[in-house]
């Protein structure tokens, strides 16, 4: 006997369509996302670039104002900046220098150690 089509569901007479359909809709989604991705990582490539040439030029920058600043500390440069503001500093004799010797750390005995040790442990 012959089939009738009319008497199939609509299921199975649009089934390979469907699958076709999702078929081509996974590759391309597939394919979209790809091309997304790649996209995305040639971005964050340049952005990167970037960002270490920001890093040297400000690595760099830095290097010269430490220097700066290293020659404006110097004694020489600070005295020449005095001599030039008139400020009529001078060196200090011997006599208004006072020293003040450091006071030495008081050693802790060792009774005194094993018993903080002791009163740790009784705890």
């Amino acid at each position: 006997m012959a089939k009738n089509r009319k008497n199939e569901s609509v299921v199975l007479r649009f089934g390979p369509a469907l699958k076709a359909f999702a078929l081509i809709a996974v590759i391309g989604g597939a394919s979209v996302g790809y091309v997304w991705q790649k996209g995305q990582i040639e971005l964050l490539g340049r952005q990167i670039k970037e960002r270490e040439m920001r890093l040297a030029e400000l690595r760099d920058q830095n290097k010269k104002l430490r220097d700066n600043l290293a020659m404006l500390r110097s004694p020489a440069m600070l005295e020449q900046r005095m001599n030039k503001l008139n400020l009529g500093m001078v060196m200090p004799q011997a006599k208004d220098v006072w020293r003040v010797a450091e006071p030495l750390a008081r050693p802790v005995s060792v009774t005194a150690r094993t018993a903080s040790v002791q009163q740790v442990a009784s705890r």
